[in-house]
């Protein structure tokens, strides 16, 4: 098997390689990343690309059919990676998140992929009442973030192709990996608890977050990899993640201080309704893959991020200014005239 990971120099592509290696030992695994993150290294002393074949270097935007010949599936993971930054680069969101995962669906069926797997979100389900969502609800997408993954699902499901197109609505992502972020809701409590043993959770705690660990999800891309379309479908949107790991703000807030007795949790009673909370259904994804399915408690979780930051020797209490962040990263490039507005590299950069 041939594979190429778009997208792998990030927080969750870090893992998919990892994991990928250590289930297909001799299959062919080659990254392709735009290296905004590629500095990112948290508590490791080698690469997390040694489990690669190759590392290829490029923007999707600009995806030729040359750089997708010859593989047997496509990970498409690079992404605009949440709210803060699809605001701040709402035009660059689309272009990267919707526009070149379509491009490169396109491209890998010219080229004869069997398997294109794109990693999209549940958090395209907004404000959802009424009970655990499923793949056939109604979608309430209200971020940038948001729109560009249901856009870019709405056109690959009307794609006319003999390629197996997976959709991978995932939980919201957390625990450790090599390239990590605090930019995520669990990550950051676990990192105010240790820094500052206090959580200040800006909403009131009642949204709803499912949660899903990168080790997992890297185990449903595994499953998707070579999908066979008797398995749902040549086309395929599915939740990813598991029915007892929907929890309350305030529950993740909750297990965080439990795991580190002396955090106290304050909570903003007086908050305005937040604009994402939903509970998702994952009963698909557990029929069609009851052998990939989750297995990372949050309390494991947890404790792996505080076994990683406790390596990392992490101390920085303004953690949240940091390349612990991206949109900072991202800023940081911009200001030393390394990328421009786009977020194209700049040839000329300084710094």
């Amino acid at each position: 098997m041939k594979i190429l990971i778009s997208g792998n120099l990030g927080y969750v592509g870090a893992t998919v390689c990892k994991y990928l290696r250590h289930e297909h030992p001799h299959a062919v695994l080659h990254g392709l990343d735009n290296a905004y993150f590629a500095y990112c290294l948290t508590g490791v002393t080698r690469l997390p690309e040694q489990y690669l074949n190759a590392q290829f270097y490029g923007d999707v935007r600009s995806i030729t059919s040359e750089q997708l010949a010859g593989y047997d599936a496509v990970v498409q993971l690079a992404a605009v990676s949440n709210d803060p930054m699809g605001a701040k680069f709402e035009k660059v969101t689309e272009e990267i998140n919707r526009d070149s995962t379509i491009m490169m669906a396109r491209i890998a069926a010219s080229a004869g992929v069997k398997n294109f797997v794109f990693a999209s979100s549940c958090s395209i389900y907004g404000i959802a009442d009424g009970g655990p969502r499923q793949e056939s609800d109604p979608v309430n997408p209200v971020t940038a973030y948001a729109r560009s993954k249901i856009g870019a699902e709405m056109a690959l499901s009307q794609m006319n192709t003999n390629m197996v197109i997976t959709s991978l609505r995932f939980a919201t992502a957390c625990g450790m990996s090599d390239r990590l972020r605090l930019d995520l809701v669990l990550n950051d409590f676990v990192a105010s608890a240790m820094i500052a043993r206090k959580l200040n959770v800006i909403s009131d705690g009642t949204p709803w977050r499912p949660m899903i660990d990168t080790t997992d999800m890297a185990r449903a891309i595994d499953w998707a990899v070579d999908r066979s379309a008797d398995v749902g479908g040549r086309y395929l949107t599915v939740n990813v993640g598991s029915d007892d790991r929907n929890y309350q703000v305030r529950q993740i807030a909750e297990a965080v201080a439990e795991a580190l007795p002396g955090t106290e949790i304050s909570i903003n009673t007086e908050a305005p309704v937040d604009s994402r909370s939903y509970q998702v259904n994952f009963g698909l994804y557990k029929s069609l893959a009851p052998a990939h399915q989750p297995q990372v408690t949050l309390r494991d979780s947890i404790g792996d991020l505080r076994n990683g930051l406790t390596r990392m020797m992490f101390k920085e209490q303004d953690f949240r200014n940091s390349s612990l962040i991206r949109l900072k990263v991202l800023e940081k490039h911009m200001a030393a005239g390394r990328l421009n507005s786009a977020l194209v590299w700049q040839k000329a950069a300084s710094g």
